[in-house]
């Protein structure tokens, strides 16, 4: 049985994690609570890495960006390996590939990377870091993926859910583009099947059919059992919010493509769960947790 820190209490992916992996022997540690030299990593096999610095509302300093996201993982790694760990999981992001250009081919697991922003560049820049801490005994094993969603979701999930309670009218109708999620449940059976195997390299996690924005709002919104009304915005507002405001219009209006067959191919895994199961059990768990 793999014994397995995480490096990151009490976040979302970490608590499913915790929940649903076949593993059972895991336990987690938060930097902001303990000094990295002071985590004990004895009878550890396996370390998961979630701990990370997203967009912040808030003016976040570029280096914080580097210090948490670049470097502190790769402080992690070393200091396991040095401990005798003979795996390190970094879950990464596909913002390490830039922004994608319609007509180009789907990104995978070996594309070009190029990162825009400084969340990108600091998680691209902590895999290249882990890379170079591989060799045998020790995989290091990075895992990208696009938005996750689940029970107990936060961030950008979250704010739509609760922009579909809000209002009744919502400017998404005919949003008929490519955006790739990754539903939680999806995403522990990846990293349980790349601990059974202990591989090294780079994989892509996400569910098996993309959404639309359109469909993904009409499916929360029948969840929650709210009526809304979609309305098409015109195509000069699209394009200057996505000048303005790149990081919401891109995400809601745009598509982006990718292609995870390797590594469905080299874990032999193909995620079980559907968007309809897994977005009916992130609503369910968010009516709950409102009437508590």
């Amino acid at each position: 049985m793999q014994r397995i820190l995480i490096i990151g209490a009490n976040s979302f992916i970490g608590t499913n994690f915790m929940k649903s992996s076949v593993y059972k022997e895991i336990r987690e540690v938060s930097l902001l609570e303990n000094r990295l030299e002071d985590i004990n990593f004895e009878n550890v096999d396996v370390v998961l890495h979630l701990a990370a610095l997203v967009h912040q509302s808030k003016k976040i300093k570029t280096e914080e960006y580097f210090n948490i996201n670049r470097d502190l993982p790769v402080k992690v790694a070393e200091q396991a390996k040095r401990s005798g760990v003979k795996q390190f999981i970094f879950l990464s992001t596909v913002k390490v590939y830039g922004k994608f250009v319609p007509g180009s081919e789907a990104w995978n697991e070996d594309s070009l990377c190029f990162p825009e922003d400084y969340y990108g560049m600091s998680k691209f820049q902590a895999e290249n870091g882990l890379k170079r801490l591989d060799e045998e005994g020790f995989s290091v094993s990075i895992i990208r993926t696009p938005i996750v969603y689940g029970p107990g979701v936060v961030a950008n999930i979250l704010k739509l859910i609760k922009l579909i309670e809000m209002f009744p009218f919502l400017p998404f109708k005919n949003v008929n583009n490519n955006r790739h999620y990754t539903n939680v449940d999806n995403l522990v059976g990846y990293i349980d099947k790349i601990i059974e195997i202990r591989f090294s390299g780079t994989f892509i996690a996400m569910d098996e059919n993309p959404m639309s924005t359109s469909d993904l709002v009409l499916s929360i919104s029948k969840l929650l059992n709210r009526k809304i009304l979609l309305f098409r915005l015109p195509g000069f507002v699209i394009k200057t919010g996505i000048f303005l405001l790149p990081g919401i219009f891109d995400r809601l209006f745009n598509s982006f493509y990718l292609d995870n067959t390797k590594t469905k191919l080299s874990l032999n895994y193909i995620p079980p769960f559907s968007a309809t199961e897994g977005l009916m059990k992130m609503i369910s768990y968010y009516k709950s947790a409102k009437t508590k």
